[in-house]
């Protein structure tokens, strides 16, 4: 009989065992410290199946032939040697490199591949890029972009918003009423960038509820917070929190319950707000009957609230899913100037925090010691772009575009080379990046998997998944680093992304700079005895050597609990004073004032969002929202178990409420054409009370899976109808959170999408064989 191998292993959604017999995987257990452990990690399984797997190096035929480019994702690709892809692609970066410079070069790489911080494929290929001249880049984030910019200019800092603020164990014991705007949920608390050794949020949040805080739930969607949380929900308008702020920040000040003592001494341009408030500016009082018309909640409810949290300590958390929208900013600062209002901001429990629950350590404690992960190097050029403004990228060359207050340049890209990454996930309009797609000379794509990115590549790299090959797992808001030891050998030809940028640093001539003569392994015990001296030296924290952790499997790391995000701001501003431009919270931006922009004012505004229900032509059309799937995270695994469970018939589901099912004669797990002027999907209706009317939900991450005549996506992605907008002309962020769409009956069509996509990797020469 085999011996079973039991494999020390950790993905975005948690810690686990793989249970191994005779080189194949036949079990998953979850952490024995996990006391909430997410049912994604059962779906790891899939990894090792060879359904979409990238077997073997291939390469587009029209490409290879003529380097033409208007048949990208519709032509057969041809399997190639290692040794020829290799020459290929370092040829590509060589002859772009010479012939229009490294500023040509988008090395367009968006994490969450893995949560290893060796084999991190976006790392590995900006080290290597840096090696030999540099690359465009992007700054921020699909999850926040309009937010951090934001908080840069108004308290300094992002602190607040990656895990660095105020922690749940502090709510918990101080707070007496939780304002909570947006997902407060297990459902994206389940996963971390880095991986995590245990899923503390839902422990949390009854320690919360324990204590007895009054939580007001502030969402289009009841369920964005468990049930036993015993929140009251305000089914709030879509994309219209920043009115609802606004008017508790002015009912708090008709009250006469404002901090006028903090607002002069913490804050700066607080008359210029409260101005705007009282409608000195503008005529408009922003007082609850105003906030009610457009939120269409109630206005005695906004009155109620205003008295509560001005005699009651309160925590106002803000989902970052607030900010991807129209006008994203707004919501966030108006949540800081209510806070600022009330005088609660560096109080224990009290102030405002973004993104609880968003990731699973957000909330939890927070590392103060040093992570191991492997350095890109510092970038020899200063060209980038705004991380949602990819298309913009590659149609307008030479066109200028605004971040933060400053005018920059897109460059003329001539290669896109894209490791461990999915745009044709995440990005928004994706009839628009279709096109912007044909533009490149060449696109390379390292992946596992033949996503709709790789099929519209050039050169497709065989990447292994983290289970082929050995790592560690660490991250600023887990208190373990965790050993991921490969569990299987690399599936078909497929290789790791440290060995693939090795061979390409060779014939680029930087071999020995990129490996700094370390294989993998003493690559990561190097890294690992690196993080473990500073903990000793600078916190006081021992972890044990290499290889007792390696056996181990895992080892803590030294955290910070009960933390209060501004607390030495406030106890003394002027000796500790914020990165903004008056040293003081900014509640008017003169930056902003001087800019004028049109949908980003100099304080928190009201701004109505190019589409929202609120609209004279919202017409028959309901709000969209697009939020993180149950069963998967992103496009990762969409095959596996946990996914397959939150589809039907072979798409993905969308929830409506019983009005409008009445509404458009629809009806639960009916077949239905969701639409509007940027393209169309198919989707398996579910009719949910908990959904507020006029609003559509639809998870991301359904590989898209479009008709011949690429007019309608079958799989069920939203993102072939998002608005390709910025957030605003400051931050350029994300707005996939404002979007109106059609629903109609339609027939189910004979193929589901699952079968539909191995038929056109199939028509393409992309079958699993090698």
């Amino acid at each position: 009989m085999t011996d079973i191998r039991r494999v020390s292993h950790c993905s975005h959604w948690g810690a686990y065992t793989i249970l191994v017999e005779g080189g194949r995987i036949i079990g998953v257990e979850p952490s024995k410290d996990d006391p909430n452990p997410s049912p994604i990690i059962h779906s790891i399984k899939e990894w090792a199946k060879t359904d979409r797997r990238v077997l073997t190096p291939m390469v587009r035929k029209g490409w290879l032939e003529n380097k033409n480019k208007e048949t990208r994702g519709q032509e057969e690709f041809v399997p190639i040697s290692w040794n020829e892809a290799i020459r290929l692609v370092a040829g590509e970066i060589q002859r772009v490199k010479s012939e229009f410079g490294n500023e040509a070069i988008f090395a367009g790489s968006y994490g969450w591949a893995s949560s290893g911080r060796f084999h991190h494929s976006s790392t590995m290929l900006k080290r290597m890029l840096n090696l030999v001249g540099g690359y465009t880049g992007h700054v921020d984030t699909y999850s926040y972009a309009a937010g951090p910019v934001i908080l840069r200019h108004v308290l300094g800092d992002t602190d607040a918003l990656v895990g660095k603020g105020t922690t749940f164990d502090t709510v918990a014991e101080h707070s007496q009423t939780l304002l909570a705007f947006g997902s407060l949920s297990p459902r994206t608390a389940q996963n971390e960038a880095g991986g995590s050794a245990r899923h503390s949020f839902e422990t949390s949040l009854r320690e919360i509820t324990a204590a007895g805080v009054k939580i007001i739930h502030i969402s289009p969607l009841r369920d964005d917070i468990p049930a036993s949380a015993g929140a009251d929900w305000w089914p709030v308008r879509p994309n219209t929190d920043t009115a609802l702020l606004l008017a508790l920040s002015c009912e708090v000040v008709k009250l006469g319950r404002h901090d006028a003592a903090f607002l002069r001494t913490h804050c700066s341009g607080s008359e210029e707000f409260l101005a705007y408030l009282s409608g000195d500016k503008d005529g408009v009082e922003k007082n609850a009957a105003w906030a009610a018309e457009i939120t269409e909640l109630n206005a005695d409810w906004i009155l109620k609230l205003a008295d509560r949290i001005s005699t009651t300590r309160t925590m106002i958390a803000m989902s970052w899913s607030l900010q991807r929208a129209h006008h994203g900013e707004q919501p966030y600062w108006a949540a800081i100037a209510l806070a600022a209002i009330c005088g609660q901001i560096g109080l224990p429990g009290g102030g405002v925090g973004f993104g609880y629950a968003s990731l699973g350590g957000v909330g939890g404690p927070v590392t103060v010691g040093k992570n191991p992960a492997i350095s890109a190097g510092k970038n020899p050029i200063n060209t980038f772009i705004p991380c949602a403004r990819i298309t913009d990228l590659l149609l307008k060359p030479g066109e200028t575009f605004t971040y933060e207050g400053n005018t920059h340049r897109y460059p003329d890209t001539r290669l896109v080379y894209w490791a461990g990454g999915n745009p044709f996930h995440h990005h928004q309009d994706l009839n628009r990046l279709t096109e912007a797609f044909r533009r490149p000379e060449t696109i390379i794509v390292q992946d596992p998997y033949f996503t709709a990115t790789a099929l519209h590549a050039d050169i497709i790299l065989p990447a292994t998944t983290s289970i082929e090959r050995n790592d560690l797992a660490a991250n600023t808001r887990s208190d373990k680093i965790i050993a991921m030891q490969q569990a299987i050998p690399p599936v078909g030809l497929s290789r790791s992304d440290y060995d693939i940028f090795s061979d390409i640093a060779e014939h680029l001539g930087v071999r020995g700079s990129f490996t700094e003569g370390r294989t993998e392994m003493e690559w990561l015990r190097y890294l690992y005895e690196d993080a473990r001296a500073v903990n000793r030296n600078e916190h006081a924290f021992d972890m044990p050597e290499f290889e007792t952790f390696w056996l181990e499997g895992s080892t803590p790391t030294p955290v910070k609990t009960h933390g209060v995000h501004l607390q030495a701001f406030r106890s003394d501003p002027s000796g500790n004073p914020l990165m903004t431009e008056s040293k003081k919270i900014v509640l008017t931006s003169r930056l902003l004032s001087s800019l004028q922009y049109e949908d980003c004012a100099a304080h928190p505004t009201w701004i109505e969002p190019e589409e929202w229900l609120g609209s004279e032509a919202v017409g028959e059309r309901l709000h969209m929202i697009s939020n993180q799937p149950e069963g998967r995270l992103h496009s990762q695994l969409e095959t596996g178990e946990a996914s397959l469970s939150h589809k039907r018939k072979g798409r993905e589901i969308a929830r409506i409420s019983p009005k409008d099912a009445l509404r458009f004669k629809l009806s639960q797990d009916s077949t239905v054409k969701v639409w509007n002027s940027r393209g169309a999907c198919l989707v398996t209706l579910c009719v949910d009370d908990a959904v507020r009317p006029g609003v559509l939900v639809l998870p991301t991450g359904a590989w898209l899976t479009q008709t011949e005549q690429g007019n309608i996506d079958i799989a069920g992605n939203p993102n072939v109808l998002t608005l390709d907008i910025p957030a605003s002309m400051f931050s350029q962020g994300c707005a996939a959170h404002t979007c109106l769409v059609s629903v109609e009956l339609t027939a189910c069509p004979e193929k589901d999408a699952i079968s539909e996509y191995k038929a056109r990797m199939d028509l393409l020469g992309i079958g699993t064989s090698i």
